[in-house]
């Protein structure tokens, strides 16, 4: 009976993470935003600071029409929201958030994550195929190519901090950090990082929803809820992608001073911050430049610092 208990408060604890992380990284980004483009709309709804905007939204989204095109496959564009969103709620149950807290530990953690992050991307793959739309069709070719070319990266990069610490384990690789950690794996924490970025399709890498060139690309011609998931997947992934970067490269729930929880929240924080920091002060990648960093710059720097880690391991830490 107690560990029935315990596993359903672990799941009961990863759903409320799940709904209400994405939402606060969405405020603070409707904020954060507002405050450096010097957008007033956000500062509005609700009064004092623009506090309702979030609400606002959902419930412009809820009254919207629920529309799906004649011409439509109506099974797969139905569920593409879904495949967009629940591999990430999977992927938040192996992310550890302090010392035995975390819904399962894993021998393979680090490729299990990396594995369903890739199914969440097909979810706008789908999406763009279904809604027979020649724009939803472009915009789900761009994700399929940047798919393909980000996920090598971002398995080297993840593979560099499993080969440092000895074990794919998440809750493992936290445990064998130590601080000199930062300048040893500085460059596949970038590397991570960015490419994560690349497959989350946030700006500067936002070619598969380029609103100006493909409207809003696989999610053209989805409204109401259905709109509503795609972008709540987005803000998810923000936060297993920032979540995963600390784990992996900045210790995790290690630190002085403060519980570890805290200190975990701390570096998720902070990396989302940085997303929508990135997001306001870069312009979108052309096709051709955001293959050219793919694969002329983020690959080479995977491989150099699985090599430095190989170096090191081996000369120093055998």
């Amino acid at each position: 009976m107690a560990e029935v208990l315990d596993v359903a408060l672990r799941l009961a604890v990863i759903v409320i993470a799940f709904l209400t992380l994405p939402l606060i990284v969405g405020q603070t980004e409707h904020k954060a935003m507002a405050h450096m483009q010097s957008r007033l709309g956000p500062m509005y709804a609700g009064g004092f600071h623009g506090w309702a905007q979030l609400i606002a939204d959902g419930v412009k989204f809820a009254q919207k029409e629920d529309v799906i095109p004649a011409a439509a496959d109506r099974w797969v564009f139905s569920i593409a929201p879904a495949v967009a969103l629940v591999p990430y709620l999977v992927v938040m149950a192996v992310i550890p958030v302090g010392p035995g807290l975390f819904g399962a530990d894993l021998d393979v953690g680090v490729f299990f994550v990396l594995a369903v992050m890739g199914v969440g991307v097909l979810g706008s793959i789908m999406a763009g195929w279904s809604s027979a739309n020649k724009y939803s069709a472009l915009g789900g070719m761009r994700a399929a190519a940047q798919l393909m070319s980000y996920e090598l990266p971002l398995v080297l990069a993840a593979s560099s901090a499993a080969m440092a610490a000895g074990t794919l384990s998440l809750p493992g690789i936290v445990e064998a950090w130590r601080w000199w950690w930062l300048p040893w794996q500085l460059i596949g924490a970038v590397v991570f990082f960015v490419a994560g970025l690349a497959e989350l399709r946030r700006p500067p890498f936002d070619m598969p929803i380029a609103d100006s060139e493909i409207i809003m690309g696989p999610m053209t011609e989805y409204t109401g809820i259905r709109f509503a998931l795609f972008l709540l997947s987005e803000y998810v992934g923000i936060v297993v992608l920032s979540a995963l970067t600390a784990v992996l490269f900045l210790g995790g729930w290690q630190g002085p001073l403060l519980p570890g929880p805290v200190w975990t929240l701390i570096k998720i924080f902070a990396l989302a911050f940085v997303v929508i920091w990135v997001r306001v002060s870069f312009p979108r990648f052309r096709a051709d430049q955001l293959q050219k960093l793919a694969w002329i710059g983020l690959v080479p720097l995977a491989l150099l610092q699985l090599a430095l880690t190989g170096v090191v391991k081996v000369l120093f830490l055998s």
